[in-house]
């Protein structure tokens, strides 16, 4: 039984421990340094903090190929040291997520290599092997170009093992029972030391049938996710499962369950690639309908959304022309691409650093029906290192000060390089400077986040678009509690005029009162709104007047 819905008005920061701030000097992220910057976070306005993967690990795969699931790598400190950051996490009001990675495991794992010395171990039926080669062992590749196949023969235990990702991480069968409950260990594990939830790294495999057998889309183990959530909220009732599925509309209350009895939150790929579009072609249109194909969940379920994140921004379920369209306004070279249907580049040096469409689309991401999830380093506008390979491009180390290495570190050798040079420099690009412009992106940021967690409307309440008579403008309303929130997108360079009305009736809602500004607008004898919108301008309106704003904190 879930006993507090926190998620739902929740502002997440994600985050890598390795590249955000290093308190010893040895050139390497650790739990020292991150609980140093709590306060920060907190100052920020978020509410919850992500962790990507810390465990031990040969980091072949940016830690998520891990080989001890209840340690902390040694690189970023000690299970004390852990401890002592949730604590201080938990004095601030912060909440703490994890990353569950058991779709696979590290080759390096103690129980793979149990599991290829010996046919007998207790371990060979954790994985997943076959003793011929599958016919389709070349076929359902996570990274086509790099990756060659899904299972690899191994000399030692003279089968071939199955691996959905990379062949040094062997996927784990999670059919087996004794799989499950290891699975269910290791949360409760992590629960006792103090995180609120887990986001569950590559879902849909973790369900799938895995096997020489299966032929064709391997079909989902639902159940399995009922399980997760069950033994979740018996442990701890306000902790969560946010889910990385990225997965077709038809399929959402798969995972999610007619009931709400599976995942709690999930990331809305639909929307976020969508988004992307509105963003390159100044076209809501195709937006407005993921957001209505995206809408049917239980009232308890919630959406992640997001503009960027660790991995690639997958454009796979946009059309070809539409694909097209964002590579050409975001990605145009090569280099900047990723497997042919992807973008491997921060978000800053997408938009050129243009201050006023990163305003517009951070805008717009809060407004999105949701939870917001901001990236580390997206706050301050940071660049990427196309030097670096593949995703590691946008993996690079927080920029603090205009100091040596960005204030990360005072090694002379970080663990990745820090960006050093060009308008993305950590010269020109730091928290530092930043804190003390009124007028930049870090203090725009904190503006915004402060506002979103002031309109709980968008995180609760039930999102309908609204016609403006012209596509470059996106407008959403949501309604909740007898209080309506309008929020506005123009997605052009150019100003422009709409005439809207609110859907709200009542003469108490001729008056719409900019929560971001404070500026009113009356509507005419004919019920209708005309909003002027500045080009990449926004606007989120309290309808109902200053009368509204009164009755919705005393609700």
């Amino acid at each position: 039984m879930i006993t507090d819905l926190w998620y739902k008005n929740a502002v997440l920061y994600c985050l890598s421990v390795r590249t955000f701030m290093d308190a010893n000097g040895d050139g390497i992220g650790d739990f020292a340094g991150l609980e140093r910057r709590l306060d920060y976070l907190q100052g920020l306005g978020v509410t919850a903090v992500w962790l990507m993967p810390f465990q031990p690990s040969p980091k072949r795969d940016g830690g998520y190929d891990i080989s001890d699931y209840y340690g902390v790598d040694p690189d970023y400190g000690s299970l004390g040291d852990f401890v002592a950051f949730t604590h201080a996490a938990r004095q601030r009001g912060l909440r703490v997520l994890i990353d569950l990675v058991v779709n696979h495991t590290s080759d390096r794992h103690p129980w793979f290599q149990s599991a290829r010395s010996d046919p007998d171990s207790p371990y060979r039926d954790w994985y997943v092997w076959s003793k011929e080669r599958p016919a389709n062992y070349d076929e359902g590749m996570v990274f086509p170009g790099v990756q060659k196949t899904t299972w690899t023969y191994d000399a030692q235990a003279k089968a071939w093992y199955f691996h959905r990702f990379f062949d040094f991480q062997p996927d784990l069968n999670t059919a087996n029972p004794a799989v499950r409950a290891e699975i269910l260990k290791i949360m409760g594990f992590w629960l006792e030391l103090g995180v609120s939830g887990f986001r569950m790294d590559a879902v849909p495999f973790v369900i799938a049938q895995k096997g020489a057998d299966v032929k064709g889309e391997p079909r989902e183990q639902f159940d399995m996710l009922r399980d997760f959530r069950e033994f979740l909220q018996w442990r701890r009732g306000d902790a969560i499962i946010l889910a990385e599925a990225n997965i077709l509309p038809k399929q959402d209350l798969d995972y999610f369950g007619d009931d709400a009895d599976r995942m709690n939150m999930m990331f809305n790929f639909q929307v976020n690639q969508a988004t992307f579009y509105a963003l390159a072609a100044a076209d809501s249109r195709p937006l407005a309908k993921a957001i209505e194909k995206t809408k049917p969940r239980p009232l308890s379920c919630q959406w992640a959304t997001f503009l960027r994140n660790h991995d690639e921004l997958d454009l796979g379920r946009l059309t070809e022309k539409q694909r097209q369209a964002v590579f050409a306004a975001f990605g145009p070279d090569t280099s900047m691409q990723l497997y042919d249907r992807g973008i491997r580049r921060r978000f800053a040096p997408m938009l050129s650093g243009d201050p006023r469409r990163l305003r517009l689309a951070y805008a717009l991401m809060f407004a999105l029906p949701g939870t917001p999830v901001v990236r580390y380093g997206d706050e301050i506008g940071m660049g990427d290192d196309l030097a670096l390979k593949e995703r590691e491009c946008a993996r690079t180390p927080m920029q603090w000060t205009p100091e040596a290495n960005g204030g990360f570190t005072k090694a002379e050798r970080p663990v990745m390089p820090v960006i050093g040079e060009g308008p993305y420099g950590f010269t020109h690009v730091n928290v530092a400077d930043q804190r003390h412009d009124p007028d930049s992106l870090l203090s725009w940021m904190q503006s915004i986040i402060r506002q979103r967690k002031e309109a709980p409307e968008i995180g609760w309440g039930e999102v309908t678009p609204v016609e403006t008579g012209d596509h470059a403008v996106l407008a959403l309303r949501y309604d909740w509690r007898g209080n309506s929130v309008l929020c506005l997108h123009n997605l052009a360079p150019e100003p422009l005029e709409i005439v809207l009305r609110t859907g709200v009736e009542g003469p108490e809602n001729a008056v719409m009162v900019d929560l971001l500004t404070g500026r009113r607008s009356e509507a005419g004898e004919d019920g209708r709104h005309r909003v002027f919108m500045e080009g990449y301008g926004y606007h989120w309106f309290r309808v109902g007047g200053l009368d509204a704003l009164l009755r919705r904190t005393q609700t």
